[in-house]
């Protein structure tokens, strides 16, 4: 089975078990799922496709994590103290190199709560300058969050943010690792970055890329600013493998399909909308049946198309 037969495979795999109803497929761990190597060297401990929930313990992203043999770069701090560390854990059973580098993926709490932990092992955790003011102004109000949400699984996290900011890229190189943090441009959130990896053609998407999981569009999410980068820059990686920032990692086709798909889709619906004189009221329920068996859909869809409509207006 060469390279990319086996990928297609495990996408396959993958897609089948993907299921927000599994409150925890990890029972033993803080951890929803245990970190699984994608490609030589490179993990993940996919979060669950639901909503934060004290049963997954506020794991509903992606942990990635690169053993470069030179030390360990870790992908998103995590959402809580707690999961921060039960990461390190599966990290130590799988190598005695040290983690010598955190990356936040973004500003949300899911990337940078679990900084409290790094800060404590002297590890450096690099951030978007945005992802960092994003987390300086919001922080206190996304702990409080998780505390009511996590209850006893909070202790331990305190508020901790990047210790060293960038406006562009960081590169580092291990072993046979080049490791690209890239800020792309404006898309899902504030100071979202990729982990490109030229080498082993894969990128680390974050919340530049959606699949398995509909995304959720915030109140300051710029759709038409997200294809653009999109179009422009993510585009231009021409990934073979993406391990985005939800749901199992899979190749550009999907999260083609459920995110620049989905956007170009929605903005359609409420151009119809706005072109027949609707209103807000009514441009809730616009028809997105062609994305329902994303999860989260019930969540999210009426959400992102008020949202979309209140963009468009201006536009």
């Amino acid at each position: 089975m060469n390279r990319t037969t086996a990928l297609l495979a495990l996408v396959c795999a993958s897609q089948a078990t993907a299921n927000e109803n599994i409150a925890d497929q990890y029972p033993g761990s803080a951890l929803y799922s245990a970190p699984v190597e994608f490609i030589p060297g490179v993990y993940s401990a996919i979060g669950a496709t639901a909503p934060p929930t004290y049963e997954n313990s506020g794991h509903n992203n992606n942990l990635s994590f690169i053993i470069t043999g030179e030390g360990v770069v870790v992908i998103n701090g995590g959402g809580a103290y707690v999961l921060a560390a039960a990461l390190h854990d599966e990290i130590k059973a799988l190598t005695d190199q040290p983690v010598v580098l955190v990356v936040n993926e973004n500003g949300q709490g899911h990337a940078m709560l679990g900084n409290s932990y790094w800060a404590e092992q002297n590890v450096p955790i690099i951030a978007h300058e945005d992802a960092a003011s994003e987390f300086e102004e919001r922080g206190f109000r996304i702990l409080e969050g998780m505390q009511q949400l996590n209850l006893e699984k909070a202790e331990g996290t305190f508020l901790q943010g990047p210790t060293e900011t960038f406006s562009d890229d960081y590169i580092v190189e291990l072993g046979e690792y080049r490791i690209e943090v890239r800020y792309l441009g404006p898309s899902h959130s504030a100071g979202d970055v990729v982990v490109w990896l030229p080498n082993q053609d894969l990128v680390i998407a974050g919340d530049m890329a959606f699949h398995e999981r509909m995304l959720p569009i915030f109140e300051d999410t710029y759709t038409l600013d997200w294809l653009e980068t999109w179009d422009n820059e993510f585009e231009a990686l021409n990934a073979t493998y993406v391990i985005p920032g939800h749901g199992h990692p899979t190749n550009m086709d999907q999260v083609r399909r459920y995110t620049k798909g989905y956007l170009e889709y929605l903005r359609a619906q409420i151009a119809a909308h706005l072109d027949e004189g609707g209103g807000l009221a009514e441009a809730y329920y616009v028809d997105q049946s062609p994305y329902a068996n994303l999860d989260t859909f019930e969540e999210l869809a009426t959400k992102n198309a008020g949202r979309v409509y209140e963009q468009m207006e201006f536009e």
